[in-house]
């Protein structure tokens, strides 16, 4: 009975050692994410948060060991969603060409943006990055942005944000700063001017109301529980998918009417800056030219109105901010006029690209805001073939992958406890003071896959530079003149499209400075 007894004991010890072998060895394929059943997957979930999603998922993340979740559900390829920077680097530039955007991307994004830069991949992809690329680093064209940034913050937005102190009239200011962005780069882009910022005008013009109205149905083809339904309606052409249709080629036709009107006159054009006649001197192909400059006209325009629309609501939280960065304003472009004995006063020299690339402080404002608040809150790869994951997570051929960057910035273990307090001094090596509101010397080198915000790795944005610069130009400016009151102290709606935006708008009053 004692030999048996100690049998036992032994063949039980064997079991245990063998389950905690098994469990140790296959970690990687352990999925953390919501509770998934057989061939409906997390549809039941899914489904209750939908409106939700975001913090959804960062609820899931942060409660992974990895900061990496696995999603299954009915009608749409397995999800990995990764917040781990390791694994951001490795999807992004380690292993660069096995994730590409992929079919299920283009399937969703290609109505719109056609075979344009950031819906394609491999040759075609390479293609367009070079002509991109040097179209980006000429500094022709960094002095026509900020050419053209100047002649609409002066002639446009400053005598609108006058009009509407004076009257004291309640404004939606991402309203505002997406009309204007929208001008910006059409002038950039397109050379022409849609004169969005004409509040006069009832409604925006036709190709911008298209844009919108593109934009947010193909959004919303990516967050559909079920794929299926959306390719059904798309088939039969049929409700939002008719909607797309009808939209997709009004922006078609009228950006191709722009190329053509401007092949015509492109001999007598003596301003040849902009970036769609310098791709038309180039000999490209109309389509070609076409798809790439509305990929353009989407990325510069959102992205940047976004980012500034949830800063001047943070700054709205934070005067002391608003004071520094007046603060180093006055240092950068400040300089003393002295009227006479009796009156010494600081003026303020234009705006100038070296100038707006000195103004760290400004610089960090934006980062911390994007940090929490990200322009493109997700974006993803598909595998192109098996493989794992530096965190061990399995990858299947054709999965999705996508990294989060919504997540990341509220990632404790990026972070730190503090993550959801915005804190410009978090950038810098030695913040000063102990309202975090200091800064000494150069930013800290971030890791572009800890904030991945403007991708990173050989997709990094070409245009990340001068978006910088673009939001400097309009923050000062704003800044210096005006305070900006919200009507609403509630903590605003965060809306994940192509990219984010504040549901309802931003509703603020305006008050001008003495």
């Amino acid at each position: 009975m004692r030999r048996a007894g100690i049998k036992d004991v032994q063949l039980k010890k064997k079991i245990q050692n063998y389950v905690k072998t098994k469990s140790n060895s296959s970690s990687s394929s352990i999925s953390h994410g919501p509770p998934s059943y057989p061939i409906i997957g997390c549809l039941i979930s899914f489904y209750q948060n939908r409106h939700r999603l975001l913090d959804w998922y960062t609820h899931l993340l942060s409660e992974s060991p990895t900061q990496t979740i696995l999603v299954r559900r009915l009608g749409a390829r397995r999800t990995i969603i990764t917040a781990n920077p390791s694994n951001v680097e490795f999807i992004l530039k380690t292993n660069f060409h096995n994730f590409p955007k992929g079919k299920p991307f283009t399937e969703i994004l290609g109505d719109l943006l056609g075979c344009g830069i950031f819906n394609v991949d491999g040759e075609l992809w390479s293609e367009q990055r070079k002509i991109a690329s040097h179209g980006f680093s000429t500094r022709s064209l960094k002095d026509f942005i900020v050419k053209t940034l100047e002649e609409e913050v002066q002639k446009r937005l400053i005598p609108l944000f006058e009009s509407a102190s004076i009257t004291n009239q309640v404004v939606d200011l991402q309203d505002i700063l997406r009309r204007f962005t929208f001008d910006s780069v059409c002038k950039v882009s397109l050379g022409t001017d849609p004169c969005c910022l004409d509040l006069s005008q009832p409604d925006l013009p036709p190709l911008v109301q298209a844009f919108d109205n593109a934009s947010a149905i193909s959004a919303r083809r990516a967050t559909a529980p079920v794929f299926l339904i959306w390719k059904l309606k798309r088939a039969l052409n049929i409700g939002s998918e008719k909607s797309l249709k009808q939209a997709v080629k009004l922006v078609h036709e009228s950006v191709l009417e722009i190329i053509r009107n401007k092949k015509k006159n492109i001999n007598t054009v003596q301003d040849n800056e902009d970036l769609l006649t310098r791709l038309l001197l180039a000999g490209y192909d109309e389509v070609l030219v076409r798809d790439l400059v509305i990929s353009f006209i989407m990325a510069g325009r959102d992205t940047t109105s976004a980012a500034m629309t949830w800063l001047f609501w943070l700054i709205s939280k934070h005067p002391n901010i608003e004071e520094m960065i007046e603060k180093e304003m006055g240092e950068v472009f400040g300089s003393v006029d002295e009227e006479d004995d009796d009156e010494v006063r600081l003026m303020m020299k234009p705006f100038d690209y070296q100038g707006l690339k000195e103004m760290n402080f400004l610089k960090a404002c934006l980062c911390e805001s994007m940090r929490l608040y990200p322009p493109v809150p997700w974006d993803s790869k598909h595998a192109a073939a098996d493989g794992v994951l530096p965190d061990g997570t399995a990858v299947k051929r054709g999965d999705r992958v996508t990294y989060f960057p919504y997540g990341m910035g509220r990632m404790k273990e990026l972070w730190g406890k503090d993550w959801q307090e915005f804190r410009p001094d978090r950038w810098f090596d030695e913040p000063v003071g102990d309202d975090h509101t200091g800064w000494v010397g150069t930013m800290k080198q971030v890791s572009p896959y800890k904030f991945p915000v403007f991708q990173a790795g050989p997709r990094v944005c070409l245009g990340k530079e001068m978006a910088y610069i673009q939001m400097k130009h309009v923050v000062a400016s704003i800044v210096s003149r005006f305070r900006i009151k919200p009507v609403c102290e509630n903590q605003p709606v965060f809306v994940p499209l192509l990219t984010a935006h504040m549901a309802g708008g931003f509703k603020v009053r305006i008050y001008k400075k003495s």
